[in-house]
């Protein structure tokens, strides 16, 4: 017999989880309840539960009330008292939970009972940094946050999964699915730029960058460094350092759209990562200990912009289906390079796809995503000549042409 199947240890398991929380709140706010109450009231969740047997219900209803009235009780006699009182909830809450916990160890679900405590005491001890994280936010980010709760939490679960449109090639779940990964991905860059503050490091500049959209900062330090030829080095750098992330992206991306197909993917995605990244270490060590000063972002949870990123992965999942039956591979080719101009995302996630459900293998399906970056980045090198001037296309469209080479090169002869 298992040693956590005895009743005893059952209870002595419940107890240690009630020690931990208690320690914390000991530690932090020990006017309702400390280091011995808490084990106290996770033994009394758990001995309830034994005695009352199969119809243990009832009598776990009423231990639950009493703690709840003794809670009550406590706050009513404190706040009588001229000592500070602090009208919160948390402790009581915290008591409540572990009550449960107590109950839940006895039933058998300590896997459970273990998680939800090690959740709790972290929720406690992380009081100050969520309280200083919630007082950084403003209405912007705020609305950012509650529209991915929007897309991801109430319009997805409704999405009907049901194919449709010719070939049977667009699922609506799956379209609006990656709209919630290419968003979230977004959203994660939006907010460590708003947390990290308007000024960083000329890396880390690049880094969120690349994470928010590498065109757009593009096209931000391109119209920058036109007529400011002292800034050409700068922006180049950034520009570099922001399309280089779009790989590492990529592979986010094929690991949770398909993670069968990432072991045979990583290894020349990786590669043109690692080229990329090379050409930037060189150019980086010149400029050390700039600061560049980030473009005021927008906020990447709009509706519109998750509507019309549906509407491009529906389409790009559509011109490969009729490329592939009309024209062979040579069509996909030419779907991905066309589609890569403007959005890796959208033909990474479609071909991902299309190898998850067998439709193609994984070595046209990485190929695929190569040609798509290559094109995206010649377009970047073109977009940053357009706005930047002709000595910033040198720089970005030098780096450009020699990463674009190893691409050609993966593509045919790897």
């Amino acid at each position: 017999m298992d040693l956590d199947q005895h009743p005893l240890a059952r209870l002595a398991i419940a107890a240690l989880l009630g020690l931990l929380v208690g320690l914390q709140r000991e530690r932090t706010a020990p006017a309702l309840a400390g280091f011995r109450t808490f084990p106290l009231v996770t033994l009394l969740g758990g001995a309830l539960t034994l005695l009352g047997g199969p119809d243990y219900v009832w009598p776990l209803s009423a231990g639950l009330l009493a703690v709840a009235a003794l809670a009550a009780l406590n706050n009513l006699l404190r706040s009588r008292t001229d000592q500070p009182f602090d009208p919160g909830l948390t402790s009581e809450i915290a008591l409540l939970l572990m009550y449960g916990v107590g109950a839940l160890v006895t039933l058998g679900y300590t896997q459970l009972g273990v998680v939800l405590t090690g959740g709790i005491a972290l929720l406690l001890q992380a009081k100050h940094q969520l309280h200083a994280f919630a007082g950084r936010l403003d209405d912007r980010d705020t609305r950012a946050i509650m529209q991915f709760v929007l897309l991801s939490l109430v319009i997805l679960p409704v999405v009907p999964s049901e194919p449709l449109g010719p070939y049977d090639a667009i699922d609506p779940r799956e379209v609006w699915l990656m709209v919630v990964l290419v968003v979230g991905i977004n959203l994660g860059g939006y907010l460590l730029y708003r947390f990290l503050g308007e000024r960083v490091g000329l890396l880390l500049g690049g880094v969120l960058g690349g994470l928010i959209s590498s065109t757009a900062t593009t096209a931000s330090y391109g119209r920058r460094a036109h007529g400011a030829r002292a800034l050409v080095p700068l922006a180049a750098v950034v520009i570099l350092i922001a399309s280089s992330i779009v790989y590492l992206r990529v592979l986010v991306e094929i690991a949770v759209a398909s993670p069968t197909l990432l072991p045979t993917a990583a290894w020349p995605i990786g590669g043109l990562f690692a080229v990329s990244a090379l050409i930037v270490l060189l150019m980086f060590r010149r400029l050390r200990g700039s600061e560049p000063e980030l473009p005021e972002q927008k906020n990447p949870t709009e509706l519109g912009a998750a509507f019309v990123f549906a509407a491009l992965y529906a389409l790009v999942t559509l011109a490969l289906e009729a490329s592939r039956d009309w024209f062979g591979a040579e069509g996909l080719y030419v779907v991905s390079l066309l589609s890569g101009l403007t959005d890796v995302d959208a033909i990474t996630l479609s071909t991902a796809q299309m190898h998850s459900r067998g439709q193609l293998d994984a070595s046209q399906a990485w190929r695929l995503v190569v040609v798509a970056a290559a094109s995206n980045l010649a377009f970047k090198a073109a977009l940053a000549g357009a706005l930047g001037g002709a000595a910033l296309f040198a720089r970005v469209g030098g780096a450009a042409l020699v990463v674009i080479g190893a691409s050609v090169g993966l593509v045919l002869l790897y």
